[in-house]
């Protein structure tokens, strides 16, 4: 039994995540996390809010709203949509914990006293109606680099460049619209990443496994342009970790918050703490310190590509800048985006469905399935609800749904509610035993490499599998002339249910319970050896027939909901 420690880059507070958020990096995380522990692998889950930073002051003040208050009320909304989805978190934390902050602060001193922090004047775009300096994200112009019309002032969600306020083109503050800017000196802390480029770059080569979209684009932005830069790690906000040297404030830095993304990846650690404080008696550092038992633990973050240049560069000049025994990660799995039926997701345009709305109309395992089996991962990917119906109306009711309905329902007319005896199990149901556990091995293969289409697709074929084998055996037939066959027959597709509701529990928990309840068993044992799990549940072994267990989406719910979903959230 290994131990593995996963992460999912966390939210920013502002406001219900969409479906292309969940697909990026949450719900990936945890289709892996819950496939471990169903191997019997030790999982420690985390994930948390990103709580500093200008998005969460600019949905605050909309809001109208402190912002503490407000990033306590959305903390709690995110995590109840979590758990809702079935994101099955050891702990949801929040960056702005007293652990973070306390984090921050030490990594900030250890980095100073490494000579990798230095105190720099910069200019800085002061707005005269708003009366402050705008930092980074309450500012927006066009990338000098594509072009793209909307690019913020730390980066463009287009070309994915990094940038600072001053490289925008007809720059305007977010906050009052105000194109009335002008460049002030200001006094900032800097972490030094140039001193660390020959480190994080042999660092980076030396992860010869990771996925290519992840090499790419943080050696994109290592050698771009000048390399890897220094990097303003302070803001003039009040709202987050306040920067402190000890016990004491920094001189010169009184009224200046750490830089969100300095703080928020600190997080990573910090909610590890926190799961700690809040079960108790947890040692969080066997997780996270080389020094303390973490050397054996492999570490894997699940993000979108546009988070990649912070994990690959920026987080880890600080784990490594620091000289700590801290664990770098071993894995970094990222993904591309998920758009929308012919365009993009949209939060500020509502356009596209948000978390809260998807479990307004559908269960979680409906959006879980479609959403991994569709999983962005070599190229962006598109939803829409033509696809999302029919893939869904066939993989899970056609395909899942009516073995599970057709096999409980026959054996009760025929049998009863008890798994029948009868005969032995012949050629036929030996080789879909054997296709079965050929099929098991590429879905584990599947799953270690952490390659999620594929995984689906092998779930999705031992499912059909079963209804060929159904539809082939025709127990309904052979019940007529040879009831000990068809008993025999129908043992076999009864044990499926439970194999199929143990393989499925990664993908959709919720049916997977379901199925395990109504075979009156919550055996969750791996089917490693599928010729015995196909004998798992003994003749005489009561079940129950389940309700529906997936209802068919309708063309006139499909017609509803694209009219709904076009951009009209508030």
């Amino acid at each position: 039994m290994a131990r593995h420690l996963i992460t999912s880059a966390i939210p920013y507070i502002n406001g219900i995540k969409h479906l292309g958020n969940l697909i990026g990096s949450q719900l990936p995380a945890d289709l892996y996390a819950r496939y471990l522990r169903g191997r019997g692998h030790e999982v420690l889950f985390l994930c948390a809010t990103d709580e500093h930073g200008t998005p969460a002051e600019l949905a605050a003040t909309k809001a109208d709203k402190p912002v503490a208050e407000y990033c306590a009320e959305m903390w709690t909304v995110q995590s109840d949509l979590a758990a809702r989805f079935g994101l099955s978190f050891d702990h949801y934390g929040r960056s702005s914990s007293p652990q973070n902050r306390a984090l921050t602060q030490h990594f900030a001193g250890v980095l100073a006293d490494k000579g990798l922090i230095e105190e720099r004047m910069e200019t800085q775009m002061y707005s005269h109606e708003d009366g402050r300096y705008l930092p980074d994200r309450y500012i927006e112009g066009t990338c000098p680099n594509c072009g793209f019309e909307s690019a913020r002032g730390d980066q463009c969600d287009n070309c994915t460049k990094q940038l600072d306020p001053v490289d925008l083109i007809n720059p305007y503050s977010t906050i009052s619209g105000s194109t009335d800017l002008e460049m002030r000196d200001t006094k900032h802390l800097y972490l030094l990443q140039s001193k660390l480029k020959n480190d994080i770059e042999a660092w980076i080569d030396s992860q010869t496994g990771w996925p290519v979209l992840t090499t790419s684009i943080a050696k994109k932005w290592l050698h771009d342009g000048d390399g890897l830069q220094d990097r303003g790690i302070t803001r003039d906000l009040d709202w987050g970790v306040p920067v402190m040297r000890g016990d004491a404030p920094w001189p010169g830095m009184e009224d200046k918050v750490f830089y969100v993304w300095f703080d928020a990846p600190i997080e990573y650690i910090a909610c590890a703490q926190e799961w700690a404080d809040a079960t108790g008696g947890q040692d969080w550092a066997r997780w996270w310190r080389t020094d303390k038992g973490a050397d054996d633990v492999r570490y894997t973050q699940f993000m979108g590509k546009d988070n990649v240049p912070f994990h690959t560069l920026s987080f880890p000049a600080t784990i490594i800048g620091s000289d700590e025994p801290w664990k770098r990660v071993d894995y970094l799995k990222s993904f591309n985006f998920l758009n929308y039926d012919g365009g993009q997701f949209s939060t500020s345009r509502g356009r596209g469905v948000f978390m809260d709305q998807a479990l307004e109309i559908l269960p979680a395992d409906y959006w879980r399935w479609w959403l991994l089996s569709h999983a962005p991962e070599t190229s962006d990917a598109e939803f829409t609800w033509e696809a999302f119906q029919t893939d869904t109306n066939k993989d899970l009711a056609d395909v899942l749904g009516n073995f599970v309905s057709r096999v409980t329902k026959f054996c009760r007319s025929k049998f009863s509610e008890d798994v029948p005896a009868g005969g032995e199990y012949g050629d036929a149901e030996n080789k879909l035993i054997a296709d079965l556990q050929i099929r098991l091995t590429a879905y584990q293969a599947a799953m270690d490499a952490i390659e999620v289409r594929k995984a689906a697709a092998e779930v999705r074929a031992m499912w059909a599998a079963g209804n060929e084998y159904l539809q082939a055996a025709a127990p309904w037939s052979v019940f007529k002339v040879d009831p000990d066959q068809a008993a025999a027959q129908i043992r076999l597709a009864l044990n499926l249910i439970r194999i199929y509701a143990v393989l499925s529990a990664p993908f959709i928990p919720t049916a997977s319970a379901t199925l395990l309840s109504a075979m009156n068993t919550m055996d969750m044992d791996w089917p490693d050896d599928m010729d015995a799990a196909a004998r798992a549940l003994p003749a005489g072994h009561p079940f129950t027939v389940p309700e529906n267990l997936f209802a068919k989406i309708s063309d006139e719910q499909r017609e509803e909901w694209v009219e709904k979903f076009a951009g009209s959230r508030d």
